[in-house]
């Protein structure tokens, strides 16, 4: 489009209302501040309600709007992406050239090695510039990526080769965590065993610091190739125009039932959605430095380390290293001071660890961090206290915002560039615009203001939400589209005070969130029960100070089996990191008599959560033995 530019809205009031009520007109006009091969003429395609599609008639290249519209428009020489390792130690920058450079040249790697549009490529790589490389570079000729967090154990990463079917799987030698060093190709060679459908070339980027590389493995049935190599016989690859609707990338969450969900991002709805949030939510523009302290395995990497910064023009900080321990509790604070970030966007988790280690912020005072303008924190509840404690210590605004996986980016949000809102403590503030967030009670029915209930949004969804589940459209319906009629079903269960401020109080299936990262209990229960002493478990997320809530095992021992309880945790402990990953932080194992149960079978999992976080809970009428759920508040409250 000539005209880049979109109509300002000057208050969230006339954005919402608009979204709402003329919805073709808001996004078509959002859709302004993206490149197009052909531009959109129509915002939403309904034809095959309740699935959605986005801009049905535009095409573009993903890459280009992330990184060569912005050479063509003068500002190559602008750095595009720093790199920051405290666990090398080094530092990396790269200006939109260079890393533009970087893109077209592994671009071209994959297309030699016979990737074409359509394709799928897993990433599985630590925190390094070359797994954002690697992600443009797919978008760059139209493959579908599909980023693998380095945490997760061969089992799963075989689980997600065997659900996307990818032709390449680009990985690392390993990653870097405080005092060790995780070797990630002994992982992929199992994982490539365990495949029904492995990938039949793995593309390998040496770390000097650990050991192992292609060369070493040639027994999986696949081609290894080493990054370097192949980069330095590799021409560059042009953007390849794909349409609106096609897939970006696949990006796999916890199910209910134990299998992944490939929740899929469309190329169209992405920028669009993407663009506008960074200038809108967080007030970003080009040329100012922009860090987002995730992963890039995690949606909020995806989002707002690669995607939604070098889509505005602005500078993006890739950090390797923890906000603790790396050395100390100033890391962050030195990230901000050196770099002059404007804005960070982490997790209450890593607040509270840098408030554990340093409540006083001592660290703070030893660098200049006048740059910051705002924290954002998501990816799980934003507590009041951390919150409070955060503003006393910054002098700043501290804005939490609620989002998930499927949605890409913010359902609610604080839009500091659009109309900055009072922060309520405890609440994401408000509906971001295209989002109709309601409250329904079981029934469906909406319930009225200050009343909890399960947090649903009408349909459609906005652009850059999930399109669907990876080849399963039956399985995204039935997920999120069933239970309540006209509702996606975030999952979640909340309140809407009078002001319009929504409050999401918690999960309300299995899958907890540990540390901003959403894991399902019921995996975690498959693991267990697959030892050889245990009758039957529960896995239950309690309330955990650091990281917002922790998995928590409870076992039932089989007839007759004598093991001593903490060569059990230990022994369960390995299991779980074995077949899920470290990740999943499983440590507390306590052996019960009995689990407390329905008459129909049902473990009381929300029960058994409200007990051991000492909350107030009610006993269901169904209940098969008052006596288990005695002895076991016996145990779990002393």
């Amino acid at each position: 489009m000539s005209e880049r530019e979109q109509t300002a809205h000057t208050t969230y009031a006339d954005a919402y209302r608009e979204s709402m009520e003329q919805p073709e007109q808001f996004w078509l006009d959002a859709a302004r501040a993206v490149d197009w091969d052909v531009d959109p003429t129509r915002a939403l395609d309904a034809s095959a309600a309740p699935v959605y599609r986005w801009f049905p008639d535009a095409s573009l290249n993903t890459s280009f709007n992330a990184l060569d519209r912005h050479v063509r428009d003068g500002r190559g020489d602008q750095t595009a992406l720093i790199f920051d390792s405290a666990m090398v130690p080094t530092k990396t920058s790269y200006t939109y050239s260079e890393l533009l450079e970087q893109v077209s040249l592994f671009a071209g790697v994959l297309r030699d090695q016979g990737v074409v549009a359509g394709d799928r490529v897993i990433i599985y790589m630590p925190m390094i510039p070359e797994a954002a490389i690697a992600m443009l570079a797919c978008a760059r000729i139209g493959a579908v990526h599909s980023v693998v967090f380095g945490g997760f154990a061969a089992k799963e990463l075989a689980t997600r080769i065997d659900d996307a079917g990818p032709v390449v799987l680009v990985t690392a030698s390993g990653g870097l965590e405080p005092g060790r060093a995780i070797e990630y190709l002994p992982m992929v060679e199992k994982a490539l065993q365990l495949s029904a459908t492995p990938a039949h070339t793995v593309i390998v980027k040496n770390r000097d610091q650990i050991p192992g590389s292609a060369a070493d493995y040639k027994s999986s049935g696949a081609a290894w190739f080493d990054w370097d190599e192949l980069i330095a016989d590799a021409t560059p690859a042009a953007p390849v125009s794909v349409a609106a609707t096609d897939p970006l990338y696949i990006l796999y969450t916890s199910g209910t039932t134990g299998k992944p969900k490939g929740v899929v991002r469309d190329n169209g709805g992405h920028a669009v959605a993407l663009t506008w949030t960074m200038k809108n939510l967080y007030n970003i523009e080009p040329g100012q430095v922009w860090w987002t302290a995730s992963d890039v395995g995690w949606v909020v990497g995806h989002s707002y380390i690669v995607y939604g910064p070098l889509f505005a023009g602005a500078t993006t900080v890739m950090y390797e290293g923890k906000p603790v321990g790396t050395p100390d509790a100033g890391a962050f604070w030195r990230i901000i001071s050196e770099y002059k970030v404007s804005a960070l966007f982490t997790a209450p988790t890593a607040i509270r660890a840098v408030r554990k280690m340093d409540p006083n912020a001592e660290e703070l005072a030893k660098y200049d961090i006048s740059s910051l303008d705002t924290l954002f924190a998501a990816g799980e509840r934003l507590d009041p206290d951390t919150y409070e404690w955060a503003t006393r210590v910054l002098d700043r605004p501290v804005v939490d915002h609620w989002w998930q996986t499927e949605t890409g980016w913010a359902i609610c949000a604080n839009l500091r560039g659009l109309e900055p809102m009072e922060i309520k403590a405890g609440s994401p503030t408000v509906a971001c615009p295209g989002y109709r967030v309601e409250i329904v009670d079981g029934r469906g029915q909406l319930v009225g203001p200050d009343t909890e209930g399960n947090i649903v949004i009408g349909l459609p969804l906005p652009p850059g939400t999930l399109a669907g589940l990876w080849r399963d459209d039956d399985r995204y319906v039935k997920s999120y589209l069933s239970t309540f009629d006209g509702y996606y079903l975030t999952g979640d269960s909340g309140y809407i005070d009078e002001d319009n401020y929504v409050f999401v109080l918690g999960r309300s299936d299995d899958v907890i969130n540990v540390a901003g990262h959403r894991l399902s209990t019921g995996s975690m229960e498959a693991v267990v029960a697959g030892h050889p002493a245990v009758a039957e478990c529960a896995v239950i997320g309690i309330h955990d100070e650091l990281k917002g809530q922790r998995p928590s095992g409870y076992v039932v021992l089989k007839s007759g089996i004598d093991i001593d309880p903490e060569t059990l945790r230990k022994e369960l402990v390995a299991r779980v990191r074995d077949q899920i990953g470290a990740v999943a932080t499983f440590r507390d194992v306590t052996v019960v008599q009995a689990l407390p149960k329905t008459r129909s079978g049902k473990i009381l999992r929300k029960t058994m959560r409200q007990i051991a976080d000492n909350e107030e809970y009610t006993v269901p009428s169904t209940i098969e033995d008052m006596s288990v759920l005695d002895d076991l508040t016996k145990l779990l409250r002393g």
